[in-house]
């Protein structure tokens, strides 16, 4: 398998194209321009008919200033003036009408385009989880197939010298095809470590880990099929990268029933792997979006910023879905979606999450 197979996997999400914004802004701009073209319309039919009305008064007064001979005119004068008055209305109901339905119509495109927006949004989310899924199913598969090398088999069984030797060898030319790893462990059932990869960079022969998490877990995994994806967190032993450890049990004969023997822990260098996908969603610039995975505790492993990861812990409305989108109270649009595993990898609860600007 190759190592970087996850991370060159295509992105799934459907984006909204250049052609789809351009055409939500045309619409919204000429609806405008129709509103903005009633209005002006309306007030011209309202200037003319002041003018009538004027016209009107005036012929009203002449009118009455002719006495008998002014009578007839008078009728028509006031005729002018009352559809005067008829077409004033006309054009201010026309005028509300029009301004409330572009009004409505300019609300409802907005609403369609946030809610494309969000879709998109929440399928880039969904994007960005399925590649880590799919890179570390990779993982749970490597650490599984390595517990069974005859090297690290025979190491574990009996860690004379000479096996050791032999052991770190072998996991030293295991990281030279695989760089995305740090390091390599193998370490006894008291959670010793007895061989590395990189003894030359990292001296933790003779370490013990049996406090850690994960060395627990494996410790007591049932078979060889089985794995332990362990949470990311910062490895002191390792300089203090970020790391996600993943673990099988060395089993005797390297058969996967055999009677437990080791743990073979290895190191995935977590840091470069994540911002490698993260920033590589391609959200607009116009978005103004930052996008993370969280773990199942909603604390940011990955952004694409930089910022948080490994301390900050985000406020995520799901409301029992695993995925969505909503406004939160500073008016950020957020969108989620949750790991929904690759394989036999079956997730660790985490989410995919794209927080972009109103």
């Amino acid at each position: 398998m190759s190592a970087a197979l996850g991370l060159k996997a295509k992105p799934i999400a459907t984006e909204l194209t250049d052609d789809d914004s351009d055409i939500s802004a045309l619409i919204n701009r000429l609806t405008a321009e129709v509103n903005q073209i009633a209005v002006d319309k309306t007030k011209a039919i309202q200037q003319i008919t002041n003018q009538m009305k004027m016209l009107a008064l005036n012929a009203l007064i002449e009118s009455s200033r002719a006495g008998a001979q002014g009578a007839g005119f008078a009728v028509v004068a006031q005729e002018v003036r009352g559809v005067g008055q008829q077409v004033e209305t006309i054009a201010r109901e026309l005028e509300t009408q029009l301004t409330k339905r572009t009004g409505d119509l300019v609300a409802s495109i907005d609403r369609m385009s946030q809610r494309s927006r969000g879709e998109r949004m929440v399928d880039l989310s969904l994007n960005a989880v399925e590649l880590i899924d799919r890179n570390l199913y990779e993982r749970t598969c490597d650490v599984r197939w390595w517990a069974t090398d005859s090297a690290v088999v025979d190491c574990a069984a009996s860690p004379a010298p000479a096996a050791v030797s032999y052991a770190s060898q072998r996991l030293g030319v295991i990281l030279g095809a695989y760089t995305v790893y740090l390091d390599l462990w193998l370490c006894d059932l008291d959670g010793n470590v007895i061989a590395n990869g990189r003894a030359d960079r990292f001296r933790v022969v003779g370490q013990n880990v049996a406090h850690t998490k994960w060395f627990r877990e494996a410790r007591t995994l049932r078979s060889g099929d089985d794995y332990v994806a362990g949470d990311v967190e910062n490895q002191a032993l390792l300089g203090n990268a970020q790391v996600a450890t993943y673990c099988a049990s060395v089993r005797a004969g390297g058969q996967a029933n055999g009677a437990p023997i080791g743990v073979l822990a290895i190191h995935f260098d977590w840091e470069p792997q994540a911002r490698a996908i993260v920033q590589g969603v391609r959200v607009g610039d116009i978005d103004k979006a930052r996008v993370l995975l969280v773990d199942s505790n909603l604390r940011v492993i990955a952004a694409s910023d930089g910022q948080g990861i490994l301390s900050e812990r985000i406020s995520l409305s799901l409301n029992g879905q695993r995925s969505g989108f909503y406004q939160d109270r500073s008016g950020m649009m957020v969108a989620f979606h949750a790991t929904p595993g690759y394989e036999t990898y079956r997730g660790l609860g985490w989410y995919g999450v794209i927080v972009c600007g109103a």
